[in-house]
């Protein structure tokens, strides 16, 4: 049975580790040929690629600071010089940075928190959408957080802020785009555990308390959020455009 994403191109976001990296494999393990982008952890990076070429598939690493609109549009060139298109996007790029309240944050904290969750995704999105326009097919699954709908944990306001533009980007994007064939919809994962993110900025006595408020009284796994973006990107997701889907 032939895998349900082969002949498809992916580019994958922040593929280094944790999520990006969860999602870049899971679209491999389907079928994808996977473009992996990093920032800072190329060995992440490497890793990510050594993986999906042990699937079976093409795989390459990528650079960019995707807070650049010459740099989104440079890293999108040069993933359609290596592989010749791009079917699937996922903007998964975006980190809290660090956390500050209200009256403590800056302008530039926030400036930077705000570009690098949110218009990194707009920049990324505007240099791809073009030729899956003229094709009249892609997909596009932006990474959000349930800190968008709850405020997120304390400090976390631009953070907060951030994740909930991209959920309402998500809609206006699918309104403008999915009647010319290109889907977008948006995952919002909460607490997912096995990553650097809660290692850097959760104390673990907070972060085993907020397990104890999440439904299935765990934390996720990146794997499970990986499955869910693989879900939104194939045909089974066909007739949905604009929504955001919560992995809690």
């Amino acid at each position: 049975m032939q895998a349900e994403l082969t002949e498809t191109v992916a580019l994958v976001t922040g593929a280094g580790a944790g999520i990006g990296q969860a999602a870049a494999l899971e679209l491999a393990r389907r079928g994808a040929d996977v473009a992996v982008h990093y920032h800072r952890n190329e060995a992440g990076a490497a890793e990510t690629v050594r993986r999906a070429e042990a699937l079976g598939r093409k795989a390459a690493s990528f650079t960019g600071d995707l807070v650049r609109r010459d740099e989104a549009a440079a890293l999108v060139a040069a993933v359609v010089a290596r592989f010749g298109r791009i079917d699937v996007l996922v903007n998964n790029a975006g980190d809290l940075v660090e956390r500050r309240p209200l009256l403590e944050m800056t302008e530039a904290l926030w400036r930077q928190v705000i570009d690098l969750n949110l218009s990194s995704a707009f920049f990324v999105t505007q240099a791809v959408a073009p030729a899956m326009i003229e094709r009249k097919r892609g997909t596009i699954v932006n990474v959000s957080s349930l800190a968008a709908h709850n405020g997120g944990g304390p400090g976390a306001l631009a953070y907060a802020a951030a994740k909930g533009g991209l959920i309402s980007l998500t809609r206006a994007m699918a309104k403008e785009l999915a009647p010319r064939g290109v889907r977008v919809n948006c995952v919002a994962p909460g607490l997912i555990g096995q990553t650097s993110f809660h290692d850097r900025f959760t104390p673990r006595e907070s972060f085993e308390a907020a397990e104890r408020t999440v439904p299935m009284g765990r934390a996720g796994t990146p794997e499970e959020v990986a499955r869910v973006i693989a879900f939104l990107c194939g045909r089974d997701s066909a007739y949905l455009a604009g929504e955001t889907v919560e992995i809690n």
